[in-house]
């Protein structure tokens, strides 16, 4: 699987004056991470051409550096691509879960070597993600209303 990235980006215009192409506001594509002592990454469209003096590239955006979300290779119930900081509503994956209203955000668990989701409760800390029982619901971008509303049962 070659790895796909995705950034938030708040203010489009920049994209659509550089046609740079968007789902919203979030830009997918390639990561190309910028030097440590940078503050930029980018996300850049398949490479045109390339060889020993310059790489050519469809289009690129320049992101905060640390902000790109990986894809996690799976895909939920509804076969939307995962990505990390995806909001996802448990639907039975973890019988330990409360089921009503319990979501998850998706991170990258370096601890175990793969993607995990860290459940918004008290009671648990971190659930998995079922791709078949699982749906997302939005990102802790557009959505954070939904971290806040289980809360409020």
């Amino acid at each position: 699987m070659v790895p796909k990235f995705r950034a938030y980006i708040k203010n489009t215009d920049d994209l659509d004056y550089n046609d740079v192409p968007h789902k919203g506001h979030f830009v997918y594509g390639n990561l190309i991470k910028g030097n440590p002592n940078d503050d930029v990454d980018a996300i850049v469209g398949d490479l045109i051409e390339i060889n020993d003096e310059y790489v050519n590239v469809e289009w690129w955006c320049s992101v905060e550096k640390g902000s790109a979300e990986q894809a996690t290779g799976l895909k939920d119930a509804n076969g939307n691509m995962i990505y990390e900081n995806d909001i996802i509503k448990y639907f039975g994956g973890n019988e330990r879960v409360k089921i009503k209203t319990t979501y998850g955000i998706v991170f990258y668990d370096s601890e175990h070597g793969c993607f995990n989701s860290r459940i918004q409760n008290e009671e648990h800390n971190k659930g998995g993600i079922s791709p078949l029982d699982d749906l997302i619901v939005g990102n802790v971008h557009t959505n954070p209303e939904l971290l806040e509303a289980q809360y409020e049962d």
